[in-house]
């Protein structure tokens, strides 16, 4: 495609918009599923009754209740989690137990140089306690609760829109691991890799560099279990975000900029875990482009061909991005 300003800003609104969907998209999806549910009973109804067909009619409505998918009720709880239980801790172990306790001292010691000596200590003692036993160990907890969630959202959304996924009927168990495992490897490379080109010493270009592999990666959290439902191998997965990096660019850019915000590594990790879902649910709907620009953003090259590498020394599972189905040999003819 010719690859002019105008069609370069198209897709990256294009990928904003997407992104920005998501928050009604939850609702719309179960509204679909809700109305594609009585279809079904209404033409249930419509048919010649037998005896059973009766009995399934009248035992359909609570079926029908028991298996429709609650997507925004599942982000709901998802975000209640993680605002009303993660984040509001650590606002409560901040902002409430930190200054009582300080008023607290003050009142007690006053002005004396005891009263800073004593807070000091105060302090160390509740971090190395706090921090240890409840904010770590429940920072774990949210991020164990957060994966089964957004899995769980991801493939109810999926089966709304595209039916059955690809993966349950083609690709087997141990295919299906190596594939997550190498993913997670790749993802956690790439995240250093983001870190790693805020050291260019230009002013501005590190942190651009930086924000522009944030966003791609975000888009690819994002899209990755819409694709992995579908059957995509991870190379196919990164190619595809490197070959119209531009709309995946404006797709992961709210998500990025959002959770870059926050100076604090678990709040920001908490508004992730908040606004992550709509994403899912944006991901699942969208339609990207199908045709790739002129000039593809291959930023994913370096931690592929490491990720291989690594695979290769430790599970011996040799470039698992790029397996292909080896070819059949050719059949010699009989005179």
């Amino acid at each position: 495609m010719a690859d002019s300003f105008q069609a370069m800003a198209a897709l990256l609104l294009q990928g904003l918009k997407d992104a920005g969907a998501g928050v009604f998209m939850a609702y719309r999806v179960d509204q679909a599923a809700v109305e594609l549910e009585k279809r079904r009973r209404e033409e249930l109804q419509h048919q010649q009754q037998t005896i059973l067909a009766k009995r399934r009619a009248q035992r359909m409505p609570e079926v029908v209740r028991q298996d429709r998918p609650r997507i925004l009720h599942r982000i709901v709880l998802c975000c209640s989690w993680n605002a009303g239980v993660f984040w509001l801790s650590i606002l409560v172990f901040w902002e409430g137990v930190f200054p009582a306790l300080r008023f607290i001292t003050e009142n007690i010691f006053g002005g004396s140089p005891t009263h800073g000596l004593v807070w000091t200590w105060i302090t160390f003692f509740l971090s190395a306690i706090i921090y240890p036993l409840w904010i770590v160990p429940l920072f774990l907890l949210s991020k164990v609760v957060n994966s089964l969630w957004f899995q769980d959202i991801a493939d109810a959304a999926y089966r709304k829109s595209h039916g059955r996924p690809v993966y349950a009927r083609k690709i087997s168990l141990s295919k299906m691991i190596a594939d997550l495992l190498f993913s997670v490897l790749m993802q956690s490379l790439f995240l250093i890799q983001t870190e790693v080109v805020k050291l260019i010493p230009i002013a501005g270009v590190g942190q651009a560099a930086s924000f522009v592999h944030l966003s791609l990666l975000c888009s690819l959290y994002s899209f990755e279990y819409k694709w992995f439902n579908m059957g995509w191998e991870v190379q196919k997965r990164v190619t595809y975000v490197e070959n119209n990096w531009l709309y995946f660019l404006g797709f992961g850019l709210p998500l990025a900029l959002l959770t870059s915000l926050p100076s604090s590594f678990l709040i920001s990790g908490c508004v992730f875990s908040i606004l992550f879902p709509l994403f899912i649910i944006g991901g699942n709907e969208a339609k990207p482009p199908t045709q790739q620009i002129s000039y593809p953003l291959r930023l994913f090259t370096i931690v592929t061909v490491i990720s291989n590498k690594v695979f290769n020394a430790t599970v011996g599972y040799r470039n698992v991005t790029a397996s292909k189905p080896s070819p059949k040999p050719e059949r010699k003819e009989t005179s």
